[in-house]
């Protein structure tokens, strides 16, 4: 479809481009460029996802561009100039933190999504990363993955519901941030300590944490991330006065850290399931079969059966980072000359702690399995612990009803992230935060941060929808009733 802005060639004002923008909310079934037949509804959302898109929000360029821009869109919808703050610390690097009002009968809930995206160059990818495209039934674009989809989805909902004259019995908000991907000022950090105002709420969804797999072409699992992991590195290092290399002894400061970390890597972390990878395993056994099907009802009991962890943990290095803590070398240096015995020997371990572990512990259990006072291990890089959210009965039960009506058989499970996400952030600061997404990605075909970023268009129509009744679902008196 033509963008709008073209249909004139004089300057628009507020008004006519506030029209324009809600144009497509008002027509027919449009016609994709697929020629696929698509509702008015569909057709804004891929307006609102291209204009995302076609915004260079990389660290260097900012977000404030795509904040405002979606914030005059919601001004054209009829949203109160007090209910839109464009906000941040500086002029490159804003937020847009929108609300819906509500009747006020529940606490609000806030809805997360981050503007920016890593770096794209031309010259890497098979066309011009910024331009967005439709392509054999793919949207092609950075940041069509990771996560202006999610984006476009959720402003594309806040305007369809107030267009439709929707009153929730609680406020929604939806935040739309800057610097997830890394730069000056993480916009979530920043609103929890400059303008908590705007986004306290009782609970947080966040798109960017969860959403469903599929294996060749099926769709297979819908995820509620309800945790993650926390990221802490360890330095290991071993000094050693040198010398020359004609004369070797066996006090080698290689040789010390090569043994430090074989020692590391034949241990393994005792195992430590919690609410999530219990319901984790159970629900994924649903669609398993045999010896693996057992062995993950095993492991969901209290307590878990360990020959079973032992057999899911070899299976797949996934099933193992549910379970326990893990530690892995990444980075090792040493030495100084081909021809002289290394002064020092370095070596980094990044370990993806368990929530409620203690990185203090876990630190204590590495001097143990290394067991050499010629080898120091001290703290390196960290993030801060972020607690388990509680698993709501009416989070989950509203995403397994949509689930069920839109893709009958698909598995609903909680998950622990082995990653991390701005939804940690929130959990640190009180809010507990949910991953939720009805956008599915195939799971060989992952292209987030990398070359020829794309979603499937069905996946992202079918997405927004699901996002559509998440929103009123949660936003219900009728959903509190259940819990």
């Amino acid at each position: 479809m033509k963008n709008n802005s073209t249909i004139c060639k004089k300057p628009l004002t507020r008004g006519v481009l506030s029209a324009l923008i809600l144009l497509p909310a008002f027509v027919s079934a449009q016609i994709s460029a697929s020629g696929q037949k698509i509702t008015a509804h569909q057709e804004l959302s891929r307006d609102i996802f291209r204009e995302l898109v076609e915004i260079n929000t990389t660290v260097n360029i900012g977000s404030t561009k795509a904040a405002e821009a979606m914030a005059e869109r919601l001004r054209g919808a009829g949203f109160a100039e007090t209910d839109i703050n464009v906000v941040g610390p500086s002029e490159l690097h804003k937020n847009l933190v929108v609300r819906l009002r509500g009747t006020g009968t529940l606490p609000p809930v806030l809805f997360i999504g981050h503007l920016d995206v890593v770096e794209a160059l031309r010259q890497d990818w098979s066309f011009d990363p910024f331009k967005f495209q439709e392509i054999d039934g793919y949207f092609y674009g950075r940041g069509t993955s990771d996560i202006k989809d999610e984006d476009a989805d959720l402003i594309a909902n806040l305007i369809r519901l107030k267009k439709e004259g929707f009153q929730p019995d609680r406020d929604i908000i939806v935040a739309l941030t800057e610097d997830e991907e890394g730069g000056p000022a993480n916009g979530i950090q920043w609103l929890i300590n400059n303008r908590r105002d705007l986004i306290n709420a009782e609970f947080c969804i966040n798109p960017d944490g969860g959403g469903g797999s599929m294996k060749n072409g099926k769709k297979t699992v819908m995820a509620i991330q309800t945790s993650e992991k926390v990221y802490r590195d360890f330095k290991l290092e071993s000094r050693n006065n040198g010398g020359h290399s004609s004369l070797p002894v066996k006090d080698n400061a290689i040789y010390h850290i090569t043994a430090a970390l074989n020692n590391i890597a034949d241990h393994e972390f005792p195992l430590n399931l919690n609410e999530t990878s219990r319901m984790f395993f159970e629900r994924n056994a649903i669609q398993e079969t045999g010896q693996m099907k057992a062995d993950m009802l095993a492991v969901s009991k209290i307590p878990p059966d360990t020959a079973a962890a032992r057999r899911l943990a070899n299976a797949s290095p996934y099933y193992n980072a549910q379970m326990r803590t893990t530690c892995v070398a990444t980075v090792i240096s040493g030495g100084h000359a081909n021809n002289a015995l290394p002064q020092t020997a370095v070596a980094n371990v990044n370990c993806r702690i368990l929530p409620g572990e203690k990185a203090e512990d876990v630190l204590s259990i590495l001097k143990n399995i290394v067991n050499d006072p010629l080898v120091e291990i001290t703290f390196a890089a960290t993030s801060a612990p972020g607690p388990l959210s509680p698993l709501r009965k009416d989070v989950l039960e509203a995403v397994d009803s949509i689930t069920e009506s839109m893709w009958p058989g698909v598995i609903v499970t909680p998950v622990m992230s082995t990653g991390a996400t701005d939804g940690r952030r929130l959990r640190i600061a009180g809010i507990p935060v949910y991953g939720v997404s009805g956008i599915f990605s195939d799971d060989d075909d992952v292209r987030a941060h990398g070359k020829d970023e794309r979603i499937e268009v069905n996946s992202f129509y079918e997405g927004v929808d699901f996002m559509y009744r998440l929103m009123k679902e949660l936003s219900s008196v009728k959903s509190r009733v259940r819990e």
